[in-house]
């Protein structure tokens, strides 16, 4: 066992505590903050007698996929204050005079970070996209029943499809079970000649093969009196995926099943831009979280020789927020169709790899 070894993986634990912590830190705080949200939104409801522990149960079952958001930015602060812990500790003064360059402390950090991603990726967002599909379907049992359909404060989604009995236009207030199930719902219907037929308000809508099965729907046409159903059938010609790509979740398809769901949206003829950026974003995370060990090191490593550390850490911090707001910047217009997905995703990964190596390179070696 070398004395290079025994301090790699001393230095690996030193991260991976670090990035934990912070980690567990802000996802606390995610969890406060959904918690607030919910009591917000179960108080406006007049009547509605909503268990503290369901609220708590979908918040809880939401936090993996937030997660998941910020875990670049809990890295790139883990890692300044995993450099920041270790220089307070002299440990790296020590390691430099004994030989070692930066580069032997640094990739310790980013190995850590490697092997996060890919755990993240092949492990926890499968899981984390089960716990989103649950929670959709636990917030639609909650609230929809609850949602007044004349509340126009929340915009809902809206789909349009053709059917055997023509034209609809469905708006719904919530959306779970990846668009399959639906939540407040107000349906349009028209003719063939695109002539208004009726308007259906229902609380909740199943998509069926070759129709929605409206639950508890009130239909109303002109000239008659408005009628009652406990069950109403919409034709249309929408398949599952069709729905999924219009109203689905993204962040509840897991990373396993989005080859296959891609590839069925292509051979069907169907856009799923969103789902194939998804899927080279999460393909790209490994390397995005070592470019934030990398970044943190940037602006770290040259304050423990010339002071200003907090300084330092501040624009590092700093930086992150920015390289994020490009990266977010870049997944707009990969979603909007103006770059391919490949692009979209790797461009911001590759260019702060690229800067941040660069800027190592000629601060440490010259």
């Amino acid at each position: 066992m070398t004395a290079a070894g025994t301090f790699a993986r001393y230095v690996s634990w030193r991260f991976l505590m670090t990035i934990l912590g912070v980690t567990a830190l802000c996802v606390a705080l995610l969890f406060f903050a959904d918690m607030i949200e919910l009591l917000r939104r179960s108080g406006k409801d007049d009547g509605a007698s909503i268990s503290a522990s369901t609220l708590v149960a979908i918040s809880l079952l939401r936090l993996p996929s937030r997660s998941e958001i910020i875990l670049p930015f809990t890295v790139l602060i883990g890692s300044i204050g995993a450099f920041l812990v270790l220089s307070r500790k002299s440990e790296l003064i020590v390691v430099r005079a004994a030989g070692m360059s930066a580069w032997q402390f640094i990739m310790p950090g980013v190995f850590v970070a490697v092997m996060l991603g890919i755990f993240m990726v092949t492990v926890y967002n499968p899981v984390s996209a089960m716990a989103q599909l649950a929670s959709e379907r636990l917030y639609a049992k909650t609230f929809d029943k609850k949602s007044s359909l004349l509340d126009t404060k929340s915009a809902g989604a809206w789909l349009r499809q053709d059917g055997t009995d023509g034209q609809s236009v469905i708006h719904a207030r919530i959306v779970s079970n990846r668009g399959l199930s639906l939540g407040g719902v107000s349906a349009w219907q028209f003719d063939s000649e695109k002539n208004f037929i009726e308007r259906i308000e229902a609380d909740s809508a199943e998509l069926k093969k070759g129709y929605w099965v409206l639950s508890q729907a009130t239909v109303s046409a002109a000239g008659r009196e408005p009628a009652f159903y406990d069950q109403y059938l919409l034709s249309t010609h929408l398949t599952p995926t069709h729905v999924n790509d219009s109203l689905g979740s993204v962040s509840s398809v897991s990373f396993w099943e989005l080859p296959a769901f891609i590839d069925l949206a292509d051979k069907a003829g169907l856009p799923a831009t969103r789902h194939k950026l998804r899927f080279q974003m999460l393909l790209s995370l490994p390397l995005l979280l070592a470019v934030m060990v990398l970044l943190a090191a940037t602006c770290t490593l040259q304050s423990f020789r010339f002071g200003k550390i907090q300084t330092m850490a501040l624009i590092g911090m700093g930086s992150g927020f920015l390289f994020f707001l490009f990266r977010e910047v870049s997944r707009n217009i990969g979603n909007s169709g103006l770059a391919a997905p490949e692009v979209a995703a790797w461009a911001p990964v590759a260019i702060g790899a690229l800067l941040t190596t660069t800027a190592l390179l000629h601060r440490e070696d010259g």
